[in-house]
């Protein structure tokens, strides 16, 4: 009561006003996520909503393999032109700066403005500096979008140099929604219907130059590179995967990439999944080779994918093997009714109400020969 004799009247009646917006913009987002759409789709779907509560000039939203952190995907509308994605990339994945997705992947709050870890001073910023103000922007805000099963996206809200600097409340509000837009990004990889497109089996090879330019490609690199781009590509660089992988390929190559690997799966917008791996060919050259996800790398995908858990794994590759219920328990040394707990939990997560249309799901639609590497347990 006091708090509100404090401060004017219309100051209290503008702070109601805009909780009231961010609550409805989070039950849309919510709305939106549970839908059938692909990732272009949700990207544009988002942007809307998302203004209404947290006003920006641009937006930016990647894709990630949960397991390597690399980004997999892009859209981009009122951001950096195409020709300036590529620095981005190599800034993030190579070089120091503020607010990098990966440190924002492990922080306790997973979304920070420019202004506040800059502390005013934006200058500071390598990707500010280099990139960002010559295309006219300010202050941004980014997120790394984890949930419960990874983190399967990041943010990135821009705002040019008349707008204000995104305050603590628009970072802390977009932080909570991370896990909605991140279960949003999953589902859109569960949703991909790929059975009218049947993949190719070639493996792509195609060696970059230290800019990233195309020194040589054989016709599979090409065919998997259109996939992996958008349908209204233009004059656009290559896929932010590609990208994302030679960047990293040669920060492995000076020595600074310990514990980490140049490699990612990826989902293409038609549906199918792919492994991309890297590595050094020549004085900063490198060789892409972009192939079919192999079943054990494919399993991996789906079972990230679906968020289950590793009991929840192990129990679903029984079914598939064909094993009652009384079997899978005295198999997993666990009583029939936690059986049933956790398949109950399965059929949540991948959308399905029986073991056959499970079955039908996982070794159909997505293609895989099982979920695992075990044939048993030890």
């Amino acid at each position: 009561m006091g708090f509100r004799r404090a401060l004017p009247w219309v100051t209290v009646r503008s702070m109601s006003v805009a909780s009231a917006t961010r609550s409805r913009v989070r039950d849309d987002l919510t709305r939106i996520v549970h839908r059938r759409l692909t990732l272009p789709e949700l990207a544009r779907d988002i942007r809307r909503p998302l203004h209404r509560a947290v006003p920006f000039d641009g937006v930016c939203l990647l894709t990630l393999d949960p397991a390597t952190l690399l980004p997999t995907g892009e859209f981009v509308e009122g951001g950096l032109p195409p020709s300036d994605r590529a620095r981005m990339t190599e800034i993030e994945l190579g070089e120091p700066d503020f607010n990098k997705f990966s440190a924002l992947a492990g922080a306790p709050t997973p979304a920070a403005s420019l202004s506040a870890a800059t502390s005013g001073d934006l200058e500071r910023s390598t990707r500010q500096r280099e990139v960002r103000r010559p295309n006219g922007f300010a202050d941004e805000l980014r997120a790394t979008l984890r949930g419960p099963t990874g983190s399967w996206g990041t943010l990135t809200l821009l705002r040019g140099t008349s707008s204000p600097d995104f305050t603590d409340t628009e970072v802390r509000y977009v932080a909570s929604l991370a896990p909605t837009l991140s279960e949003g990004i999953r589902r859109t990889m569960l949703h991909t219907d790929a059975a009218s497109h049947e993949p190719s089996s070639d493996t792509g090879f195609m060696v970059l130059t230290a800019d990233d330019a195309v020194e040589m490609a054989n016709h599979a690199a090409e065919a998997w590179i259109a996939d992996l781009s958008p349908a209204d590509r233009g004059s656009s660089p290559l896929p932010v995967a590609v990208r994302a992988i030679a960047a990293q390929t040669r920060r492995i190559d000076a020595g600074d990439g310990s514990g980490v690997l140049s490699s990612a799966r990826v989902h293409t917008r038609r549906g199918h999944w792919l492994v991309i791996r890297g590595s050094i060919v020549g004085e900063n050259r490198v060789a892409v080779l972009i192939e079919p996800a192999r079943p054990s790398e494919l399993a991996t995908a789906i079972v990230d994918t679906y968020g289950f858990t590793e009991r929840e794994r192990r129990i679903t590759e029984l079914v598939a093997h064909g094993l009652s219920t009384k079997a899978i328990a005295e198999r997993l040394h666990i009583a029939p009714y936690t059986v049933q707990d956790h398949l109950k939990a399965v059929f949540d997560k991948s959308g399905t109400s029986s073991r056959g249309e499970l079955i039908a799901r996982l070794f159909f639609d997505h293609q895989a020969l099982r979920l695992g590497p075990h044939s048993q347990d030890t």
